[in-house]
């Protein structure tokens, strides 16, 4: 038995179970999610960062939550420049591609 391989009948940890469940659905890893979103208004620059937010990162495409549709526009035409300052501040192949998504406006900010 390889020291990763635990007995069928043992109970996993916590985290572990989270983390293999993670993994299953291609999310990243939550370190990696709170450094990105940590250095999401450096990323973005002073201009974008009060209108978007990081929601999520599965299978490397970056959904961003943005409060109207004129910024939804501005990440797609940035898009390629900021899967690049990603790759930079973040690491390579954690965010390949970013997917707007528009806050409702009932939402709560």
């Amino acid at each position: 038995m390889t020291a990763n391989r635990r007995p069928p009948d043992e109970p996993m940890a916590l985290r572990d179970a989270v983390a293999a469940v993670g993994r299953e659905l291609g999310m990243a890893r939550p370190d990696h999610l709170a450094d990105l979103t940590a250095s999401w208004p450096t990323i973005v620059g002073d201009v974008l960062a009060p209108h978007t937010a990081v929601r999520s990162v599965r299978d490397g495409v970056c959904t961003v939550e943005v409060d109207g549709p004129g910024w939804a526009t501005q990440l797609r035409y940035a898009q390629d420049q900021l899967v690049a300052h990603i790759a930079a501040s973040c690491g390579k192949g954690l965010v390949t591609s970013i997917r707007t998504v528009v806050r409702d406006g009932d939402a709560a900010p």
